[in-house]
Formats: structure tokens, C-alpha cells, sequence
């Protein structure tokens, strides 16, 4: 693989650590950030970047970093200290300028959160005064529509009267026209005669 992108199996061999070790540090977050897919021989493989090695470097350093820190003193008389306290120390700086800028995304994520949530706010605030203006006709309507049905069903007063008397016929008075005329049998008891 390139120098710039290390697989699994290479940052293990250099840590002096098990695959699985490298593997338990490759969390969801840690591969979103610094874990690329590369095709190889039509092979998909998982390779870290720099930024990601580095970081990887420093938690495996850490852990056994008494060992080399030991060795490198004792094979160089010295030196290899000064040398490796100056590594550290550019480690640190670009591991720190690192975590600064993932702070700086982080500020952006948790702003655009923010407005999101007052968007979220405004519009709950919205529909809550859209609910309560629904309510508030729906009670209007429950009245009125009370008032209607008090109207129909109400006993017959002097302002019933004159709505119904508007609405119905005038029923009809004795006169000759409504009474039935009387049959006259007498006449077919003529015809019979003659």
C-alpha cells in the first residue's frame, strides 16, 4: 500500500499488536473520519489515513511506548531521547491542530443543530396556536349549532307562531267552498222510474 494510507494488517505489524487490537480501535466515528475503501486487485480493503495512523500511533505508543522509549536510549547512547521527545512533541502539536479542527466541525454541527431546533420550536409554536384557533371555532360552531337546534325545538310562543305562520298554509274556515257539497241519491232513484 502507499505510505500515506496503512491497512489493518500493516498498522498491526508496526504496533507490534494483534489485527483484532487495531480493529477494537476502529470505531464507527474513528471510521468515518480517518477509515477509506480502497480497490486493490479487485479487492476491497479497509486502509487508514495519516491523520488516523497518527492518532492510532499515539493510543498504541502509549500503551507499550516504555519498551521503545528504552531501547532507543540504551541503543543511542542518549540522543535517540532528545530525538523522540522532539517527535512527540510535533506528534502532539498535529494531533492537537487535528482535534481543533474536528472541534471547529463540531461547533458547526452543534449550530446548525441549534437552529434546527428553534425551526422545530417555531413551527410546534405554530401548530400548538393553530390548534387552539380550531378549538376555539369548534366551540363557536357547538354554540351556534345549540342556538339552532333551541330554535326548531322550541314551545310554541308568540315568535314561533309568526315564524310557522309564515311557513304554513292558513288552514281553511267554514265557508261553503271547503264544506263537501251533499250527493244527491235522489236522482238515480228517477232514472230507475222511467
Amino acid at each position: 500500500m502507499s505510505e500515506n494510507l496503512k491497512t489493518i494488517r500493516e498498522l498491526a505489524d508496526e504496533f507490534k499488536v494483534s489485527k483484532q487490537a487495531v480493529r477494537k480501535r476502529l470505531t464507527d466515528e474513528f471510521r468515518a473520519n480517518y477509515v477509506e475503501t480502497v480497490y486493490s486487485n479487485g479487492v476491497e480493503t479497509l486502509v487508514v489515513t495519516v491523520s488516523g495512523y497518527r492518532l492510532l500511533k499515539q493510543h498504541f505508543s502509549g500503551s507499550n511506548g516504555s519498551e521503545k522509549v528504552g531501547s532507543n536510549v540504551g541503543g543511542n547512547g542518549g540522543n535517540a531521547n532528545v530525538t523522540s521527545d522532539n517527535k512527540q512533541t510535533t506528534d502532539n502539536s498535529y494531533v492537537f491542530k487535528i482535534l481543533e479542527q474536528q472541534l471547529a466541525v463540531k461547533d458547526k454541527q452543534i449550530e446548525n443543530k441549534d437552529s434546527q431546533i428553534s425551526q422545530m420550536q417555531n413551527l410546534l409554536d405554530q401548530q400548538q396556536r393553530l390548534a387552539l384557533q380550531d378549538k376555539q371555532l369548534l366551540e363557536e360552531y357547538k354554540a351556534e349549532i345549540k342556538d339552532l337546534k333551541a330554535l326548531t325545538m322550541a314551545p310554541h310562543d308568540d315568535g314561533k307562531k309568526e315564524v310557522m305562520a309564515q311557513n304554513q298554509p292558513e288552514p281553511e274556515t267554514d265557508t261553503a267552498k271547503s264544506q263537501p257539497k251533499p250527493k244527491k241519491w235522489w236522482r238515480f232513484g228517477m232514472f230507475r222510474s222511467q
